[in-house]
């Protein structure tokens, strides 16, 4: 006979009020007014900031913040809505905000409130993903989801798997590890355009530097990778991307495959970025080759508009995972396997690990292959709208047209300080967040669309705001 939850205690033994929890049946009862307070000043925080980063710049902001959270630790606390109400109001009021759609300087996406409303739920629960008896039916809904989504990206292998990471950093350095693991020492070949955490990741785990291809078009050189394969020695590991972060290009996949199999090289892609472009009927050919890697990075903190964190690492088969097997016998003991309790310890590099597939779960079912395809559509379409009013304007160069949502342009005839300059100060002001990209030896302004809600006078006032910045 199961024992019923009992209420949670009321006091402490001296009569000071004991914090509600927010899990069980009473937890929704204690979380419910809280929320309220939360959201009102998640509200008037981003009214008081008005804009899509605070102005003043680094020490204003700093400034703010001090005021309103020390004494961090008093020694008679506020009471929880007047924490709540100072401090989210306060980092709202002081946040980058990718929501405005004049924050476009990064892969720093504006989360859907369904999933923002799902991960809610998954705090609550606090489910830890390291052992079954710790989260029962999370354990089952990550298996489904990394199961489905590793169908996406292998469609023809019968039993593909993912696993769930923080974000393309962990994924690649999966990858790596996985190489090493199953040929040792494995030489890394990656184009000059390739993301950082590769390079991090190979000295991590004590392997030969990467060798870099110079990548002159934005993209590894078939020819060049052929050449460079040849005077190797194996085992060799090619690192393609489908994505960049400067540019958004994607590396000719097909053709880096059939080199790779000529060789005799494993392939991973980096597909943090463009790895969505799967649920679009309409631009999922740009991802031709995909399937052909030995392992996939994906990340749906991009163009999947998750809030941080939700990678991906996608192999093959499940076999695949093999070397990342480990026993604590605390968390999964022999016996305890051999009896079926799933073994998760072998699921991730992290022991304590929240259940961050539930908000991604809720995403596909919600929107479906259509809403998702919408999102995607909508978002790269803007990106090409914001090229053709920048080639428009005499005053601003285009770069090239975006293959994805990064569109990259400059005041025509600046100098490269002088564009540095301008992102700057628009920071400074407030009103426009820009990244910063080196290509074709030219510093150029970085817009990386992301908001599917941006309009086109949103996007007109953008770059009426980088021409009043030449104007300075």
């Amino acid at each position: 006979m199961r024992t019923p939850p009992s209420a949670p205690p009321r006091t402490q033994p001296t009569g000071t009020p004991l914090p509600p929890l927010a899990g069980g049946e009473h937890g929704p009862d204690a979380l419910r007014p809280l929320l309220a307070t939360v959201l009102d000043a998640l509200r008037d925080g981003a009214t008081r900031r008005g804009g899509p980063i605070p102005a003043g710049g680094p020490a204003h902001v700093a400034a703010q913040l001090r005021a309103a959270a020390e004494p961090v630790l008093p020694d008679e606390g506020t009471g929880p809505h007047q924490a709540l109400r100072t401090l989210v109001h306060a980092l709202t009021q002081g946040a980058a905000d990718p929501a405005h759609p004049h924050c476009a300087a990064h892969l720093h996406t504006p989360p859907l409130a369904l999933a923002v409303a799902a991960d809610l739920a998954a705090s609550a629960l606090n489910q830890s993903m390291d052992s079954w008896d710790q989260a029962p039916a999370a354990s089952v809904l990550e298996t489904l989801v990394t199961r489905a989504l590793a169908a996406e990206v292998y469609p023809r292998h019968p039993a593909p798997d993912a696993l769930v990471t923080t974000g393309g950093t962990e994924s690649n350095h999966l990858a790596l590890l996985l190489a090493r693991e199953r040929h040792g020492r494995v030489q890394i070949i990656c184009g000059a355009h390739t993301h950082h955490s590769v390079h991090r990741a190979a000295w991590l785990l004590g392997l030969p530097a990467p060798i870099t291809l110079p990548t002159p078009t934005g993209v590894i050189d078939p020819a060049a990778l052929d050449e460079a394969l040849s005077r190797l020695t194996p085992p060799l590991l090619v690192t393609a991307t489908a994505g960049t972060t400067d540019t958004g290009r994607i590396d000719p996949l097909p053709a880096i495959a059939d080199i790779c199999d000529t060789h005799g090289a494993e392939l991973h892609i980096d597909a943090a970025y463009g790895g969505p472009l799967l649920f679009s009927p309409t631009r999922r050919a740009a991802l031709d080759g995909l399937d052909r890697a030995h392992s996939v990075t994906l990340d749906l903190h991009k163009l999947g508009w998750q809030p941080i964190a939700a990678g991906l690492l996608a192999v093959p088969a499940t076999t695949d995972l093999t070397p990342l097997g480990h026993t604590a016998d605390y968390l999964n003991a022999d016996d305890d396997t051999e009896a079926g309790l799933p073994d998760l310890l072998g699921r991730s590099l992290r022991t304590t690990r929240r259940p961050d597939i539930l908000k991604t779960a809720v995403t596909l079912k919600a929107l479906g292959r259509t809403g998702l395809a919408a999102l995607i559509d909508h978002t790269c379409a803007a990106a090409q709208r914001l090229a053709d009013l920048i080639d428009a304007r005499p005053g601003l160069e285009l770069h090239e047209r975006p293959t994805l949502t990064t569109v990259l342009f400059r005041p025509t005839g600046a100098t490269d300080d002088t564009v540095a300059a301008i992102r700057r100060a628009l920071l400074t002001e407030g009103t426009t967040v820009l990244g910063r990209a080196h290509a074709d030896n030219r510093l150029w302004l970085k817009a990386t669309l992301l908001n599917p809600h941006a309009t086109p006078g949103d996007l007109e006032a953008l770059l009426t705001l980088v021409e009043g910045g030449t104007r300075r």
